[in-house]
């Protein structure tokens, strides 16, 4: 069976996935790797078209009677995440003054923001997009995700909130949930679950052989150098990408429970693969 596999075209997610693409993991299944923006693989979600995709945890909360989610592959900032920039610094509570880019509506970027800041205002860019627009001046203050959160100082921007952060000290230490990966709920679960299998297999071999899964992971780095690449890849994927536990499902119930009350999100209960018998 050819299942489709949609991922980011990012280091951290060519890393969980350089076994499978290599051909390294023993599984009668076979992959189709689609690479495609994360808010494009969100859009596709709701449509249900992958069979296994990446996607952000916002956009769970439309499309959790289509996916179950894995375990395995879940993207958490552990105390850091998606960063507000500026030019120069703009203090916090001024902050509902400014236009400020996001990477899409979809993402979980833009509800962590929209939690902090509930009348922010703002205009979707894409995200690779969104630094020089800063730069330029064209918008004075980005949400940055991605490498972004790690070279916005060489390029002379000034961080005025990491909103990874900000929700640790507003849930007693809970990681930000960003992404995840999930399987659409109408596969037999057999398959479902040798998907979880062979993807636990991918991210468990690319913890071990490092070296390896870093320089195809470096193809998808769009220019930064190993040491940056390295450090983005650890910060998300780490042992809560191995097995999310369940540390990382209360991240991911408390972050949608709050969107919800917040009037951002549909009320909405997510499925998790390892949780039906």
């Amino acid at each position: 069976m050819t299942i489709r596999l949609g991922h980011s075209p990012d280091a951290d997610d060519a890393f969980m996935f350089w076994a499978l693409a290599e051909g390294l993991v023993d599984t009668p299944l076979q992959f189709e790797h689609v690479l495609r923006d994360i808010q494009t693989l969100n859009q596709w979600a709701r449509e249900g078209k992958l069979e296994f995709t990446a996607m952000s945890v916002h956009n769970l909360a439309y499309v959790a009677d289509r996916y179950r989610v894995l375990n395995q592959g879940g993207s958490f900032g552990d105390g850091y995440g998606p960063m507000l920039v500026a030019r120069e610094p703009i203090p916090l509570e001024q902050l509902h003054d400014y236009p400020i880019a996001v990477p899409g509506y979809l993402t979980s970027a833009y509800l962590a923001l929209r939690l902090f800041l509930p009348d922010a205002q703002t205009v979707e860019m894409p995200f690779d997009a969104i630094m020089p627009a800063v730069q330029r001046g064209e918008v004075e203050v980005g949400l940055l995700i991605h490498e972004g959160q790690l070279t916005h100082r060489q390029a002379g921007l000034h961080l005025l909130l990491d909103l990874g952060a900000w929700w640790a000290e507003q849930t007693g230490g809970l990681p930000l949930p960003l992404g995840v990966n999930a399987v659409r709920a109408d596969l037999p679960r057999a398959i479902q679950l040798e998907i979880a299998r062979a993807f636990r297999e991918s991210i468990r071999l690319g913890l071990e052989h490092r070296e390896q899964a870093m320089q195809y992971a470096l193809q998808f780095g769009r220019g930064i150098d190993y040491e940056t690449a390295d450090r983005f890849v650890s910060m998300y994927v780490n042992e809560l990408t191995l097995d999310m536990g369940t540390r990382g499902k209360r991240a991911i119930t408390e972050f949608l429970s709050r969107g919800a009350a917040a009037g951002i999100t549909p009320k909405v209960s997510v499925q998790f693969v390892d949780d039906e018998t």
